[in-house]
Formats: structure tokens, C-alpha cells, sequence
């Protein structure tokens, strides 16, 4: 019977295998498979935010029948093109870390790649979530000043949909900086 134990190089002595390993030192994490879960969150949560401003409309009868609808607003817009590119960015990125995860050899490249391009969309994913944000804050709040009525006390049902949607593409935000903190300590890990 072959014994598994291995000499010692110090005094010739055999040392079980179990023995030579580090007690209690746990395995190593893949990160990999946290990236590609943060990037399936990522890709269901600008998804959603999509659809529900998409689907905001709401026609009320003041004096005349008068619709609101997400396209009225240039920011609105900036916010659907925003996350739709966001979205379409995670389904690609989606598919390069099940890559990255079935050949860990390429790994670096795709995890700097990966680094770049998300702080890249968090940028995109902010400003776009910021604007949706301030002009749903007018509509909320109006603005004095300006002479900006508040149009949420009219418009409940559209405004709960902007509000809906903004804060779920505020969760894409985090969960962009969350992949590009991963990614740069993933980078930094495989450095040292």
C-alpha cells in the first residue's frame, strides 16, 4: 500500500498531507461566480426600471383631456436610451464572465476589460437615474421660483411609476460600483 505522506525537507521525516496544508485557512473564493450574480441583478434591475418608465402614462381631464408620458421629457428619454444601454451591456458582460468563469487563463484581460467598462456604465446609469430624478423631484415638488406648478397631486398613478423606476435604476447604480469594486480588487488579488 502507498502511503500519501510526504518527507519533510528539514529532517526527513514524513508529515501526513493532511498536516502540510494551513488548519483553518478556507478556500479560496471564486469571484467569478459573485460577478456574474451581480451581473444577472444587474441585468433584471435595468430591465425593470426600463419597462416601468416605458409603461408610465396617465391621461387626466383637467379642462381637456391632457396625457403624461415618459417621451414628453428629454430626461426621460436620456434615462430610457441610458439604461437600455446599460442593460444591453450587461447582457454582453453576462456572457464574458460564464466565459471567464469556464477559462480562468484569460481572466486578467476580461477583469480589466470588465473594470473600465463599469465605471464606464456607472457613469451613464448616474447621471441618467440624476436627471429622471430632478425632474421627477419638479413634478413632485414644483418649483416656486419658476413658476413650476407640481403635477404629482394630478398625475399620481404616472409619478409612482417615475418614482418606481428611479429608484430601481438607483439599485443598478450600486450594483455598478459594487462589479467595479470587485473587479479592481479582483485585479488587485491576482497582482500580489
Amino acid at each position: 500500500m502507498e502511503s500519501t505522506d510526504k518527507p519533510s525537507q528539514e529532517s526527513g521525516k514524513t508529515v501526513p498531507e493532511s498536516e502540510s496544508q494551513v488548519p483553518g485557512t478556507p478556500p479560496p473564493i471564486n469571484l467569478f461566480v459573485v460577478d456574474f450574480s451581480l451581473r444577472i441583478l444587474l441585468f433584471a434591475s435595468t430591465i425593470t426600471a426600463v419597462v416601468v418608465m416605458v409603461t408610465s402614462k396617465q391621461t387626466e381631464f383637467i379642462p381637456i383631456p391632457l396625457p403624461a408620458k415618459f417621451n414628453y421629457s428629454p430626461a426621460f428619454i436620456y434615462f430610457v436610451v441610458g439604461l437600455s444601454v446599460a442593460g444591453l451591456y450587461s447582457l454582453l458582460s453576462l456572457m464574458c464572465s460564464a466565459f471567464a468563469i469556464s477559462k480562468p487563463s484569460a481572466s486578467t484581460k476580461i477583469l480589466f476589460l470588465f473594470a473600465i467598462l463599469d465605471a464606464l456604465m456607472a457613469g451613464i446609469v448616474a447621471s441618467a437615474t440624476g436627471a429622471a430624478a430632478s425632474i421627477a423631484y419638479v413634478g413632485l415638488k414644483g418649483n416656486s421660483h419658476v413658476y413650476w406648478l407640481k403635477i404629482c397631486n394630478i398625475y399620481d398613478k404616472f409619478c409612482r411609476h417615475i418614482g418606481s423606476s428611479v429608484a430601481v435604476s438607483l439599485f443598478a447604480s450600486i450594483i455598478l460600483v459594487l462589479l467595479v469594486a470587485l473587479s479592481t480588487y479582483s485585479l488587485y488579488r491576482r497582482s500580489c
